[in-house]
């Protein structure tokens, strides 16, 4: 833990944008970037949550700080606020969370393009528009040093059957981080796919078959959560690419 706590040290008093602050993984994820000193913005349409998220970290002496900015990541025009508020507030950003996400068991056959639209504006459209702005940031404020977490899905790695366009924006997500990733190589950006198996969080409730969950080993946000630091903490002369995660022991080797 004291090595840890060293390693991360770097990172005191830089800033990181989460997405999806509101709970599970976004708020674990939050959390544990305040318990090691960072300046975190999150961003949720929930800004409240995070708004008591803070005030108990700032009870507890934390030695970082959280703002909660409400924005919903399907709409440009509250993550161009966003971000313009922590290039003026806080001089750029550091580190991004791409976590937001909604899951829908909605089909080809049975789907409306209202629910597949926001099954992919939140998980596809969104998480590019915050990439582009981070990578606006960086060039702005010269950052030496910056890094880009996509929270994507074990999911992106396989056929769901059951969720074919979550399941599509999944496998999206996880191409256009591999894109990205080439594309800034020669710049030295970090960028890492996180890919969770099953988690435990509120994205659950979206889904009528919870029932199907209740035999399932699931990860807990927190462990996510230690992932991103363990990224974070990594030497400068590492390039973690890409992380799966899944629950041990697992119910179903196909999630």
């Amino acid at each position: 833990m004291q090595l840890l706590q060293l390693t991360m040290d770097k990172w005191r008093g830089k800033v990181a944008v989460v997405t999806g602050a509101s709970s599970g993984i976004g708020a674990a994820v939050a959390r544990s970037l305040v318990h090691h000193g960072m300046v975190v913005v999150g961003l949720a349409r929930r800004d409240d949550r995070i708004k008591q998220l803070s005030e108990e970290l700032a009870a507890a002496k934390e030695p970082g700080q959280l703002h909660a900015i409400r924005a919903d990541v399907c709409k440009e025009e509250d993550l161009l606020s966003a971000f313009d508020w922590v290039d003026r507030e806080l001089g750029g950003v550091d580190v991004l969370v791409n976590n937001a996400g909604y899951w829908s068991h909605v089909g080809i056959d049975d789907g409306t393009v209202e629910l597949w639209n926001k099954i992919l504006n939140t998980n596809v459209i969104g998480s590019s528009i915050c990439s582009r702005e981070y990578l606006k940031s960086v060039e702005k404020h010269k950052k030496e040093v910056g890094h880009i977490f996509v929270v994507n899905s074990v999911v992106g790695h396989i056929v769901m059957v059951d969720s074919p366009m979550y399941c599509a924006s999944k496998h999206a997500l996880r191409a256009l981080s591999m894109c990205l990733r080439r594309k800034l190589a020669d710049q030295q950006s970090k960028i890492k796919d996180i890919c969770p198996g099953l988690t435990k969080t509120e994205i659950l409730d979206n889904t009528t078959r919870q029932d199907m969950f209740d035999h399932m080993s699931c990860l807990a946000s927190e462990d996510v959560a230690a992932v991103i630091v363990d990224c974070l903490s990594a030497s400068s002369v590492t390039q973690i690419c890409e992380v799966v995660m899944n629950p041990v022991p697992t119910s179903i080797a196909a999630y």
